[in-house]
């Protein structure tokens, strides 16, 4: 019962994206410093941040919260890709060595422990020697 009328009540609103996500992570983490250090500031900025999210999420304006959401995945994309990639090298780096290509800068995976190699960038062509 409780149900169905959640789902009747949400036909025509926006729902929940990324950008919720990130906000009610935001909320989570400003509660949590002004439970810590006790600042009201911390709790009224958590609160409107919350307040945000619920206007977001019921909103009818489906065409500028879609808005809202790309331009926050325009730069949230870059920042994940980078977090993704340096915790794959943290969790390879027993097993691979990643260099630089000279030329065109592309990062390059290869195995640990061959000694002296010489690597070909699959991207520009380039070859150059490392130790690995």
């Amino acid at each position: 019962m409780l149900r169905n009328w959640l789902r009747n009540f949400m036909i025509g609103r926006y729902g929940p994206d990324q950008f919720n996500m990130a906000l009610l992570i935001v909320t989570a983490v400003l509660s949590v410093l002004s439970a810590i250090f006790d600042w009201w500031l911390m709790r009224i900025l958590a609160y409107i941040a919350l307040g945000y999210t619920l206007f977001r999420m019921f909103s009818k304006n489906i065409n500028a919260r879609r808005r809202e959401n790309d331009r926050f995945l325009k730069y949230w994309w870059p920042v994940r890709t980078k977090i993704i990639n340096q915790y794959r090298k943290f969790r390879g780096r027993k097993d691979y060595a990643y260099f630089k290509c000279p030329a065109c800068r592309n990062n390059l995976r290869v195995p640990r422990g061959k000694g002296k190699i010489q690597i070909t960038c699959p991207k520009c062509g380039e070859r150059f020697i490392k130790k690995t």
